[in-house]
């Protein structure tokens, strides 16, 4: 009877999601609510059922795909009946983990059905093999079950290790459960072990990158060896090289949607950027060449200017000395006349 009036009941339940919250709920049918979470709100229907109702399908999706995976075994609840917002379900009773272990020991025998209970998970093909300790229940028979999974499947990130289990059972349960763990599985211990250790590390990293505060002054003196538009002619090799980047992966992706082997795009794109880079390389190798012989026969004009600078400058000089002496001469033949003239006087 009250499986038929899940309908009616749902119509009159409003399950709206609140960001980093609890659900908000109006209730207006006569079903109990007896608790709620980040996805929906749980009602009770009878003493053997109960009924989720999620604030929007796609989480109501997700949660009965994860409790369909273990219908077969005994963790998870029965279902009975899913809508398109909620899912009706057998009643899990007993008490989770997390107000257990208030009062009672972690025992051996429970470690070893949380061990069994995580291998399950993973033979069911549960992506994340973890859960809050909150979700785990304890029965009367000792038996364990499960709530709220839907958060192992369709995960876009996989934890190597239950990673969110061992953080909540806290410091002093978690050191006896790996006790436990390396007594009955040492192989599983070694590598949660391993991953707890680099996890660490991570954090200690982390805590030191926020730390510390860049000195900005500093940064921005030394950057400035990471300029590169100064110097034109590293500027241009390095945009060539950029340009050359840039068009190999374009063409790459043509390719690719055209269905045509990459590996051979990749070799022509090589060889055309090659070709051309000879290419380049044989310009200026001929643009240098055509510098150097205007520069050398600039110099040998030169040269020969200065040569018939040096002529002239000589002829001049013979010229000179050729006056000098001429006149030297005719001084020298004055003065004899002057100097016979007058001893001829003197006589």
């Amino acid at each position: 009877m009250e499986i038929k009036q899940l309908d009616k009941w749902v119509n009159d339940i409003q399950v709206n999601s609140t960001a980093h919250a609890d659900v908000e709920v109006v209730n207006h049918s006569p079903l109990i609510m007896i608790g709620k979470g980040r996805q929906g709100a749980v009602f009770q229907v009878n003493d053997d059922i109960c009924m989720k109702v999620f604030s929007n399908s796609e989480e109501c999706d997700r949660e009965y795909y994860a409790l369909s995976l273990g219908q077969k075994t005994n963790l998870f609840p029965r279902i009975y009946r899913k809508g398109s917002d909620f899912i009706a379900m057998e009643l899990v009773k007993g008490v989770d983990l997390r107000e257990y272990l208030q009062f009672q020991p972690l025992t051996p025998e429970l470690s070893a059905r949380l061990i069994n209970m995580l291998i399950m998970f993973k033979e069911i093909g549960f992506q994340r093999i973890d859960l809050h300790k909150r979700q785990i229940f304890l029965q009367l028979d000792g038996n364990i079950k499960v709530m709220d999974v839907a958060g192992m499947v369709w995960r876009d990130r996989e934890y190597p290790y239950p990673r969110k289990l061992l953080t909540s059972l806290g410091e002093e349960n978690k050191a006896l459960f790996l006790t436990h763990v390396l007594e009955m599985a040492p192989h599983v211990y070694e590598e949660w072990l391993y991953y707890i250790q680099m996890e660490e590390l991570s954090r200690q990293i982390t805590e030191v990158l926020l730390s510390q505060e860049p000195d900005k002054e500093t940064l921005k003196n030394l950057s400035n060896s990471l300029l590169t538009t100064d110097d034109e002619k590293n500027y241009v090799v390095l945009l060539q090289g950029l340009v050359h980047k840039v068009y190999k992966e374009e063409w790459i992706k043509l390719m690719l949607a055209r269905g045509d082997d990459p590996e051979k795009v990749m070799e022509k794109i090589d060889e055309y950027w090659d070709k051309r880079e000879q290419l380049v390389n044989q310009a200026q190798e001929n643009h240098r060449d055509e510098d150097k012989y205007h520069h050398d026969d600039h110099k040998k004009r030169r040269n020969i200017r200065h040569s018939e600078d040096e002529r002239q400058h000589d002829s001049e000089k013979h010229r000179y000395r050729e006056r000098r002496f001429v006149g030297e001469k005719w001084r020298e033949i004055g003065e004899r006349r002057f100097v016979g003239e007058n001893w001829r006087e003197i006589k």
